[in-house]
């Protein structure tokens, strides 16, 4: 696997090695030896699986501590614009945020760290994997915006779908309006 550091301190994008023949291909997209070794996280407890139609978008979001989490995501079919949003107060990155293209063609991989708002947009019908540290709590669960002004995330798209639920999250500013800096 070859590790791509961001600019933001934990977040990683993760290329497996590909092998691959006449026949298909294969990769390991998670090995608890490996992710030791490079410092990441090995105790996922939830994976999930979504299908979003070309045009969606999903989030920001993040589930508040004790129940934050930490998200393995990629890309089984399809192509998505994958973005992570610094919330960690303390961090010298809080607010700003890294963009990656996931693809099921290119099997790359994204580490999220817990403390950070999560979402993306389906460049094309697509299936999203995520494996994650903590289970899921509803009472927990928050969000941005995804089209906060503050965060000024290019989505690189027009006419998204967004569910009505993540229409109506709060801005980045009403929950973190004392520590924008």
């Amino acid at each position: 696997m070859q590790i791509r550091e961001t600019s933001i301190a934990g977040l990683v994008e993760i290329f497996p090695r590909v092998f691959g023949d006449d026949r298909g291909m294969f990769f390991e997209s998670y090995n608890e030896e490996t992710f030791a070794k490079l410092g990441l996280p090995v105790n996922f407890v939830q994976d999930n699986q979504s299908f979003s139609k070309k045009g969606v978008v999903r989030g920001l979001h993040f589930q508040n501590a004790p129940f934050a989490q930490g998200k393995l995501v990629r890309v089984i079919t399809g192509r998505v614009l994958d973005v992570a949003v610094d919330i960690r107060p303390d961090s010298p990155t809080f607010g700003k945020h890294e963009v990656f293209e996931l693809s099921g063609e290119q099997n790359n991989v994204a580490y999220i760290p817990e403390g950070f708002a999560h979402g993306f947009v389906a460049l094309e019908d697509s299936i999203f994997s995520y494996k994650c540290t903590n289970l899921y709590n509803k009472a927990s669960e928050s969000g941005i915006l995804w089209n906060d002004p503050d965060l000024n995330i290019d989505w690189g798209i027009t006419d998204p779908i967004v569910s009505e639920k993540d229409l109506i999250l709060p801005t980045f500013r009403s929950l973190f309006g004392e520590l924008i800096r």
